[in-house]
């Protein structure tokens, strides 16, 4: 498939519609605009551009020339100058479809979604069978989870071009959603037909298998995908998933580096190749992961609390705690971030050390929970008694869990050893595999030499 900034048929229509005289002199513009479409199927946008200034002026300020221009531009990242192009031809002619689809992009592509939606509206309300701007709306639609319009959208598109392939995808992903899988199938089967030499299809369709539970399937075809495509960050991480669902993670891992080596500032990719590092025992690889991955999205906490948990693991207090508190600030109402960060803080330090962050934690925390009793007991390092009765009596095990691990901390911290050895031990009876404090648990226990059943 062509590059979607890149109208379809568009060279052709320059290569074999404009004249090669212009005023009696000959210039060899079939050349020129082969030697466009050659930089293009290379991606080399920048040579593509420059091609154009080869062209003399009356061809260069042809209406058609300038909307191929602003969509290399908007291919390239170069939305600016595309949008600058794309306003000067619609204010001489409103009715530019192709001009208001270059405006979409650009618009697309700074995240101006309002903006990109009314374009579009525009272009569908001068020609109704606009595929392009059709499918366009269906993929919004589609993104924000108004399958019905999405499916309205890709309708009218397939209609208007019945081998139109991002409709055949769009409508299959909506068919998917409503969990009509024979349908689905049956649009990407088409398009996998259609278009042999792409790979979003296939990708599409393995997506499909891997939902329903067909693992071989996928993986045929997610390895079909690849072969296609080799550098498709987003391939890469859908085959490194269902690799990690079929427990080959050592395999799934070397998708995820393959994706980061190519697309080293998408975030997605270190999400699982931290967790799989994390997993086998690569602390440190982890830990270099979600940094880069709490640098690339801030308000993604987990990575915070990732970071948290592999920094206590080393005893690195001071840097756990600024992790812990990272994470809080990104999901406040998550009191288990503030009385970590708070626990790292009294070891990093002295045990009043917190005491102004717990009294702001508290005006937020529900004076009823255990959370705020535990921030109190904190805050004013006394109190314990009422605290351990509320806990003991607490019958919700993952919550009892969490309370036992902060009491044990609260005790080591105070020197009173015994009792903190008594409260984590209480934590690993109550199994509670899966939460935060669990694994921490069993971190200190393992650090201690005490024998643990699940240990992480």
């Amino acid at each position: 498939m062509k590059n979607k900034f890149i109208g379809s048929g568009l060279l052709l229509l320059f290569i074999f519609g404009i004249s090669p005289v212009i005023w009696g002199q000959q210039v060899d513009i079939e050349a020129i605009f082969t030697q466009v479409s050659e930089r293009l199927s290379q991606r080399d946008f920048s040579g593509a551009l420059e091609l154009f200034n080869a062209l003399p002026q009356g061809h260069a300020d042809s209406t058609e020339v300038r909307i191929m221009r602003a969509s290399i531009l908007n291919a390239s990242g170069r939305s600016a100058e595309a949008r600058q192009i794309a306003t000067s031809v619609i204010a001489s002619d409103r009715n530019n479809t192709e001009a208001l689809m270059i405006l979409a992009d650009a618009s697309a592509m700074e995240n101006r979604e309002r903006e990109r939606r009314q374009h579009l509206e525009r272009v569908i309300a001068i020609n109704a069978n606009h595929a392009r701007a059709l499918t366009d709306l269906g993929n919004i639609n589609l993104g924000n989870q108004n399958l019905r319009f999405a499916a309205t959208y890709f309708d009218r598109a397939l209609a208007a071009e019945p081998d139109n392939g991002e409709a055949l995808i769009g409508r299959a992903t909506v068919y998917r959603y409503n969990r009509d899988s024979r349908n689905a199938e049956r649009l990407l089967n088409r398009a996998i037909s259609l278009y042999p030499d792409w790979g979003r299809p296939l990708q599409e369709r393995a997506r499909l298998y891997r939902l329903a539970g067909y693992f071989n399937d996928a993986n045929s075809d997610f390895a079909a995908a690849l072969r296609l495509e080799p550098d498709n960050y987003w391939i890469l991480v859908d085959y490194g998933q269902l690799l990690m669902e079929v427990n080959r993670k050592p395999e799934a891992l070397e998708q995820f580096n393959r994706a980061i080596r190519i697309a080293p500032d998408i975030f997605m990719a270190y999400v699982y190749s931290a967790a799989i590092k994390d997993e086998m025992g690569d602390y440190t690889g982890a830990e270099n992961d979600y940094v880069i991955l709490a640098r690339l999205k801030p308000d993604y906490y987990f990575a915070h609390e990732a970071l948290g948990v592999l920094r206590m693991r080393n005893q690195r207090w001071a840097l756990a705690r600024d992790a812990f508190l990272e994470a809080y600030r990104q999901a406040p109402r998550e009191y288990s971030y503030a009385i970590l960060a708070a626990l790292n803080w009294m070891r990093a330090g002295r045990q009043a050390d917190p005491r102004q962050f717990l009294a702001q934690v508290m005006r937020t925390a529900p004076r009823d929970s255990l959370d705020f009793a535990v921030l109190r007991l904190l805050h004013d390092l006394s109190g314990d008694n009422n605290v351990v009765n509320s806990v003991e009596n607490e019958r919700n095990n993952f919550t009892k869990s969490r309370m036992l691990y902060y009491l044990a901390n609260y005790y080591e911290i105070r020197g009173n050893n015994n009792l903190a050895v008594r409260y984590y031990l209480m934590v690993e009876e109550l199994d509670a595999v899966g939460l935060l404090e669990w694994r921490l648990n069993d971190m200190e226990l393992a650090r201690r030499g005490i024998g643990v059943r699940n240990s992480r």
